[in-house]
């Protein structure tokens, strides 16, 4: 890259061409254009810039994010909320994101991770399996209250 910095126009041109490719959040974003070397007012600037054009929308970027990590990946709500906490988001986008996610959807993902698992499990020991499903659901991301509530339905 030549000595010149780059102009708040050329920045911004090629942050609207990522965000249009992919859903994008305000705080990766404001990282990219703090390494690119702009002021923390052009940060502002540009990030207001793509959320004005609609390049750049943080409610749009946890919809997409949590249900894409549900549906693919198979993750509960407290390893999304974690992973989203962990950009930066507020907590109210989070929580109106992760009420997307369908109930009766949510406890059908967790029962066949719980079925799957116990099948697995090697253990004769009932408690030492029911241990070893537990651990392994909570590690998903799925709430221990919920993991409890159906862990019978699995392991008679």
């Amino acid at each position: 890259m030549e000595n010149e910095k780059i102009t708040v126009k050329e920045t911004f041109a090629q942050l609207a061409r990522l965000c249009s490719r992919s859903e994008q959040c305000s705080p990766d974003i404001r990282r990219k254009i703090l390494a690119a070397g702009h002021s923390e007012e052009e940060a502002d600037e540009i990030i207001e810039m793509l959320k004005k054009e609609n390049f750049l929308n943080d409610e749009r970027y946890v919809k997409a994010y949590v249900a894409d990590k549900f549906r693919m990946n198979k993750w509960g709500k407290v390893k999304i909320r974690y992973y989203l906490k962990g950009k930066g988001l507020p907590d109210e986008i989070i929580q109106t994101g992760l009420e997307e996610i369908d109930d009766e959807k949510y406890k059908q993902a967790l029962l066949k991770i719980l079925k799957d698992k116990a099948k697995s499990v090697k253990k004769k020991n009932k408690y030492e399996k029911m241990g070893q499903v537990i651990r392994f659901a909570q590690s998903r991301g799925f709430e221990p209250e919920i993991i409890h509530r159906y862990l019978n339905e699995v392991l008679e």
